[in-house]
Parts: structure tokens; C-alpha cells; sequence
């Protein structure tokens, strides 16, 4: 059992919460009530940034005391709007917000994970017809060993599990969002995910 903190309680982290719950987890859920996110990541021992994408940077720099020492595992991909709400421009081309929050959070150990599919597949990743990938970037391998176990608790298979390096491998997986709106606008909200075929 892990002390969990979920910063976002939207569809990816309400989904996510739960499933870790149920997994048998300690989990915590902060809202945007002022001081929510402070209090819930002092006192978790992995935090998960299930928040926006496009403001995740200015609102956990903000929180770099209660994020010292922790895991921070990063779920957001940030982009820009497009008209019809789907994702259009990476925020941080040639780098990652998964690079950018490690180096605003130099003692948090920053693990990128489950950015490359809809958020269903994330705790039930055998709902899918093909069997899909799901990868780990950070320069910390005990921390991406601790993310991968709460993985397996979430229906991941160890050789579904892809450990793409260090941070800034997540330059790539963050770029995949690119494929999304596309798939969506030709096949609608039908759960997906990016799979390594081998």
C-alpha cells in the first residue's frame, strides 16, 4: 500500500483515483480549492499530475517543498486548444512538460507515463482488441521501477511496459498527442491506445 496524491479530479484523475483505491492504495484527491494540492502532496509519497496540461508547470512549481524528495508521475500532455476543444499545438515543442517540471522540481523525481492513449485504457488497458504499450520516462530507475509496479496494479503486464530513458525521452510520447484529435475526429471517442507491434 502507497500514500497517493491525485492533483486534478476530472476524467483521468477520477478514473485513476479509483482504480488505485481499489488496488488497495491510500489515495487522495485535490481539487482546485486553494491550498488542496499542497495539502494532499505533503503528505503522499507518490503524487500523480492529472491536472490540464497547459497550466501544470506554473501550478507544481508552486508546490516544490511538498513535491521534494516525492515521485511525481506525469500523465498530462500540454497543448494548446483547438477549435473544437481536441488538442492543436504542443506547448513546449522541442522539449516536453515532463522536462520542464523536472528542471522546476530539481528534487523531485519526475516519471512521464500514460500520456499516449484515452483515459479509459489507463486503468483497464485489456479492453483493448490489440494488446497496447504504455512507457516510462525519467532519469530516476527506482522511480520508474516503484511507477511500474502501480502499473501492474492498474491491469499493465510487465511486457506491455516500455522504459523509453531519461526525461527527456518524453519529448516523444508527448508529441504522439498530435495522432489524437485526428483518431478521434475519424473514429470518435472509441478507446485507444499507441502500441510498439513486435
Amino acid at each position: 500500500m502507497t500514500t497517493i496524491a491525485v492533483l486534478g479530479n476530472g476524467r483521468v484523475g477520477g478514473n485513476l483515483a479509483a482504480a488505485l483505491a481499489g488496488a488497495g492504495h491510500e489515495v487522495t484527491v485535490a481539487d482546485r480549492t486553494p491550498g488542496a494540492a499542497a495539502d494532499a502532496a505533503r503528505t503522499a509519497r507518490i503524487v500523480i499530475n492529472a491536472t490540464p496540461g497547459a497550466g501544470s508547470l506554473d501550478r507544481l512549481a508552486a508546490l516544490r517543498e511538498e513535491l521534494r524528495d516525492k515521485i511525481l508521475v506525469d500523465v498530462s500532455n500540454a497543448t494548446t486548444d483547438g477549435p473544437d476543444g481536441l488538442p492543436a499545438e504542443l506547448i513546449y515543442p522541442g522539449s516536453s512538460l515532463a522536462e520542464q517540471l523536472q528542471e522546476a522540481l530539481p528534487e523531485t523525481r519526475v516519471v512521464k507515463t500514460l500520456n499516449t492513449m484515452l483515459f479509459p485504457v489507463m486503468t483497464s488497458p485489456a479492453i483493448l482488441a490489440q494488446t497496447p504499450t504504455v512507457f516510462l520516462s525519467g532519469e530516476d530507475a527506482q522511480a520508474k521501477e516503484t511507477v511500474g509496479e502501480l502499473l501492474t496494479d492498474l491491469g499493465w503486464q510487465k511486457e506491455w511496459i516500455t522504459d523509453l530513458g531519461g526525461i527527456r525521452t518524453a519529448r516523444a510520447t508527448e508529441a504522439a498527442i498530435l495522432f489524437v484529435p485526428h483518431v478521434i475526429r475519424s473514429t470518435g471517442f472509441t478507446p485507444f491506445a499507441i502500441s510498439v507491434a513486435r
